[in-house]
């Protein structure tokens, strides 16, 4: 039931209707230095922009949001902030995942098939590099070893990079929702408003849509 719950999830992003304000290709040049800030501290920008997106509410925080079999096990209650660090450190690639699905389903943000095939690279090739760790180790061939050495480091770059154009990427939504960027501001919705996925139709709530 769970594993279904969350398929059902992730396709009722497909028909949201309104787009991010940079795709992952865009993001760098649309903020180089906040680019560079998560890519070498992204731990500590994982931390910053869930707290954003929280309207730094912590009394609002899950850990990575609900997504995972601990999250609401872990005294979130007692020790949001600290709980919040633990996540960040241990679990970076959920923690930016998790702040990724809390904006778009606020936000009505549907998953692009560019954006899709980016993190579907990324995800690929980490695992194809895991594999071909394996057979190196098995065989013992030298060359071989040497190989899939370069290509882990190869995927770990592009990591570090796609989760940083992600976090550059809903600091950018962050910005626009609390008026940063243009002149639109919005106040702080209620707790219903965090979590949309029992709603068969998104409602419109923040921007315009795109067609």
């Amino acid at each position: 039931m769970a594993v279904q719950a969350y398929t059902e999830k992730m396709q009722s992003r497909q028909g949201y209707r309104n787009v991010w304000h940079a795709d992952l290709l865009h993001t760098v040049q649309a903020d180089v230095k906040y680019f560079c800030f998560s890519l070498w501290c992204g731990p500590c920008v994982s931390y910053l922009l869930r707290r954003r997106a929280l309207y730094n509410d912590m009394s609002r925080y899950v850990c990575c949001g609900g997504y995972m079999p601990c999250s609401g096990r872990c005294g979130e209650s007692q020790c949001p902030e600290l709980c919040l660090g633990a996540e960040v450190v241990c679990c970076f690639g959920n923690s930016v995942s998790t702040t990724r699905f809390l904006l778009q389903d606020e936000f009505n943000i549907q998953t692009t098939q560019c954006d899709n095939c980016i993190i579907a690279f990324m995800i690929g090739l980490q695992q194809v590099a895991c594999v071909f760790s394996i057979i190196a180790m098995i065989i013992g061939n030298s060359q071989l070893s040497q190989a899939s050495q370069m290509l882990s480091c190869f995927a770990d770059m592009v990591y570090c990079s796609v989760c940083a154009c992600m976090q550059t990427q809903h600091k950018i939504e962050l910005d626009k929702r609390d008026g940063v960027l243009g002149d639109q501001t919005m106040s702080i919705p209620g707790m219903q408003q965090m979590s949309r996925f029992d709603q068969p139709v998104p409602p419109a709530v923040g921007y315009p849509s795109h067609y």
